[in-house]
């Protein structure tokens, strides 16, 4: 056991320039092994970036990403491809594809990356769909014929299919009703336990963070400002938390808005 691997993921000084834009601007981040883990912020703090460099969408600038205490951040191509089978991941808008049926969506992965018989793989998506709520009678359709909450459904049912170990989570409960969106945090809290993955959650729902959450942390201005267990969020005695967490408009944080 090395010395980070109680860690399973773990960012140091991280930094993401856009040319002379600093979007990320030494993130330091540690997450726990089969610990749910949620980024709070505003739009445009660095929490899409930041989850992107861990998954390895973007190459850092500079800093160090380690899983299980080894190094991925610069990792060449060929080398993180098979570090990707360890990932599974919800997307913001389900990112279902509508030439799909559902069944072929959840089972893609295992299709295309890991070679599976079709016959295999729709039993196992059914398996997936099941875990999720879905009855088979949904798995023929196209995902244009499901409602906003079965679509995402289906992208959990895909995020989980391969029995990742680590699960990202981009705004998962973005564009539901507050009662669609707890049964997803529920679907969430419950496909994270079975697999005993662990899971990064970015999100601006707090009602979401609270729930699906063991660990969180903020994000302002491409920094992490205060990080801690979920249920000590509310008595942070940070001042930019405190105001994020209870949406005041008032406060250290300011909206860049045109007056008339």
């Amino acid at each position: 056991m090395t010395a980070s691997s109680e860690f399973h993921i773990e960012l140091k000084d991280v930094h993401k320039n856009f040319g002379p834009k600093k979007v990320l601007d030494g993130i330091n981040l540690q997450v726990k092994r089969g610990h749910s883990m949620v980024v709070i912020g505003g739009s445009g703090t660095g929490k899409s970036v930041m989850l992107k460099c861990i998954i390895g969408l973007m190459t850092p600038t500079s800093g160090s990403i380690c899983l299980d205490g080894q190094e991925v951040g610069h990792l060449p191509q060929h080398e993180r491809d098979g570090l990707m089978r360890k990932f599974g991941m919800l997307f913001q808008g389900a990112a279902l594809f509508d030439s799909l049926p559902v069944w072929e969506n959840v089972a893609f992965r295992l299709i295309q990356g890991a070679g599976m018989d079709r016959d295999e793989a729709r039993e196992k998506a059914q398996e997936k769909l099941r875990q999720v709520g879905l009855s088979p009678e949904v798995m023929d359709l196209s995902p244009n014929e499901l409602s906003g909450g079965m679509q995402k459904r289906v992208g959990l049912a895909r995020a989980i299919a391969a029995d990742p170990e680590i699960i990202f989570f981009d705004e998962p409960t973005t564009g539901l009703d507050p009662i669609m969106a707890d049964v997803i945090n529920d679907l969430i809290v419950d496909c994270v336990k079975r697999l005993g993955a662990t899971a990064i959650s970015i999100t601006h729902d707090m009602a979401s963070a609270r729930k699906i959450g063991d660990d969180a942390a903020m994000i302002h201005k491409g920094k992490i400002i205060w990080n801690g267990d979920v249920a000590n969020i509310d008595h942070s005695g940070n001042e930019y938390v405190d105001q994020f967490i209870h949406g005041r408009a008032e406060g250290p944080i300011q909206m860049d808005i045109l007056k008339a």
